[in-house]
């Protein structure tokens, strides 16, 4: 092991020392500024609700949700961050703030938030930050959105049991109030199902949503069992 000397190994203490002070005092800020900010309630609209949720690519996530019972829509996005009119080019710099994020269209009485959450939840890798599988960066981070007190407190309660039951590391989402949900460009719509070929695809998308259909049949609409 090679000896580092006294000065240099007390720099290199102060530093982190003050990273780590410098990262506690930003996710204080940041939970601060989350209180302050009042989350959007969609309307319901022929008794369909809308949720919202990211966790890494958009075409992954949107063929997901369109194979749980009760979901009717699901249309790819962008959400979470600081610009106007977000497009896939301007959000994939990472400088927008904005996720790759999903709009779920559901009906309450066939699947519950809770369910979804479950689905969101159980779709990823919880603990790995900024990405989901090869995607990585802050545009691929997971965040999930919360539109009223009920829904937060269903998402807060997941993650302490998702946190026991995995003993070491923490659920990486974001928890945030939704604000608002711009739509991707057409051709990332339906994206899966119109380009069954393409090696992302095959090789990402594919395989991630199979394992999902394993871990909930019960979840699944009949033409998405197979």
């Amino acid at each position: 092991m090679k000896k580092i000397p006294f000065i240099a190994a007390l720099l290199v203490f102060t530093i982190a020392a003050a990273c780590n002070t410098s990262n506690k005092s930003n996710k204080e800020a940041e939970a601060i500024a989350q209180k302050e900010i009042t989350p959007i309630q969609v309307e319901t609209k022929n008794g369909l609700k809308r949720a919202y949720f990211a966790s890494g690519c958009f075409w992954c996530v949107e063929a997901i949700y369109e194979s749980v019972k009760g979901v009717k829509e699901v249309i790819s996005g962008y959400s979470g961050g600081h610009t106007e009119n977000p497009t896939y080019e301007s959000s994939n710099t990472g400088r927008t703030g904005h996720a790759e994020a999903n709009e779920v269209i559901y009906d309450p009485e066939i699947v519950s938030f809770s369910q979804l959450v479950d689905v969101y939840f159980g779709s990823q890798n919880v603990t790995q930050v900024n990405g989901q599988g090869p995607d990585r960066g802050s545009q691929y981070r997971s965040i999930i959105f919360y539109q009223n007190d009920e829904e937060k407190k269903i998402i807060d309660q997941k993650i302490v049991e998702i946190e026991k039951e995995i003993g070491e590391g923490k659920v990486a989402a974001q928890v945030l109030p939704f604000q608002k949900f711009w739509d991707a460009e057409g051709y990332h719509q339906d994206y899966e199902k119109r380009n069954p070929n393409n090696p992302y695809i095959q090789n990402v998308s594919v395989p991630r949503l199979n394992r999902f259909k394993k871990k909930f049949p019960e979840l699944l609409k009949e033409d998405a069992e197979h």
